[in-house]
Order: C-alpha cells, then sequence, then structure tokens
C-alpha cells in the first residue's frame, strides 16, 4: 500500500526538511517489511487567489487531481479528533490489511482545507487546540507514521 503525504505549500531547506527527511527514510525500512511503500512527499503551490475561500477552492482543486482514485485520505485539520498513536497505527494497519491501494495524509495551506473537501476524508485528525506551522505539522506527521509502523513490527520505538 503506497503511503503519501500530499501538503500545500513548498517546505523550505533546513532543520524540519532535515527531520521529516530523517523519518521518511526510518519509515521506508520498517514500512517495507509491512507491505507499506512510501512516504512520498507531493508538494502543491499554494493558491494566488485574493480571497481565503477561493485559495482553499483553488487548492482544493489541486489537491482533488493530485490524490490517485481509490485512495483514503486523512486529514490533518485544528476542527479534526485527536488520536492516540496506537489507534493511529491500528487504522492504518486496518487499511492495509483492507487492501487499500494507497492512503493520502493531507495538509492544507496556511488558510486551511476547503471545507468540502475536508467533509469527503475518512479521517479528520488535528495535534491539538493550538496553532502549528506547517512545517512542524509536517515533522510531526512524518514521525507520527514512523511511529505507527513501528507499533506494527513491533519494534521498540514506541514506549506506551
Amino acid at each position: 500500500m503506497k503511503v503519501d503525504l500530499f501538503a500545500v505549500g513548498k517546505m523550505k531547506a533546513g532543520p524540519e526538511r532535515e527531520l521529516v527527511q530523517r523519518y521518511a527514510e526510518r519509515f521506508k525500512l520498517i514500512g517495507k517489511g509491512l507491505g507499506l511503500d512510501g512516504l512520498r512527499f507531493v508538494e502543491l503551490s499554494e493558491s494566488p487567489a485574493r480571497r481565503d475561500d477561493d485559495r482553499k477552492s483553488e487548492e482544493a482543486l489541486a489537491l482533488e487531481g493530485a490524490i490517485p482514485e481509490g485512495y483514503r485520505r486523512v486529514v490533518f485539520d485544528e476542527r479534526g479528533t485527536t488520536m492516540e498513536s496506537a489507534a493511529f497505527a491500528a487504522s492504518l494497519g486496518r487499511w492495509r490489511a483492507e487492501n487499500q491501494p494507497g492512503i493520502a495524509f493531507v495538509i492544507g495551506g496556511p488558510d486551511g482545507l476547503a471545507p468540502a473537501f475536508v467533509a469527503r476524508a475518512d479521517l479528520v485528525l488535528a495535534f491539538g487546540k493550538l496553532t502549528i506551522p506547517h512545517q512542524l505539522v509536517r515533522v510531526l506527521v512524518a514521525e507520527q507514521l514512523y511511529r505507527a509502523v513501528t507499533i506494527l513490527a513491533g519494534h521498540p520505538y514506541h514506549r506506551a
């Protein structure tokens, strides 16, 4: 099963990018043995539209065009639910067992995601009520995906 992270906006070089790459490499090593292919990153440009709603709509269209047909969608949104790491890993394992072609983990732009796009998600998650910069959200998503595969593999990284 493919595992892809879609994000609106480009991540600059720096420590955040290095951390994301480190977790992606670790994910690939352990995930491969679990039948998980990835972690692939797809960055889409922010919309130049002037109005917030227009930007979100244009970015949603770009995301719709980029996410392969049949993928499960996990959207990160401040209004989403919180989830423990073990439950997150269980969801990943369940979707793998269901022979899903892939999962798209989606991070919106600075204005967030269009409500209609969020409504079509299979799962809407939040990292809490705090506002977190998008570069750090990418790090958190990559780390949680790595943590999820270590849980599924019985690796001692996760100590609950």
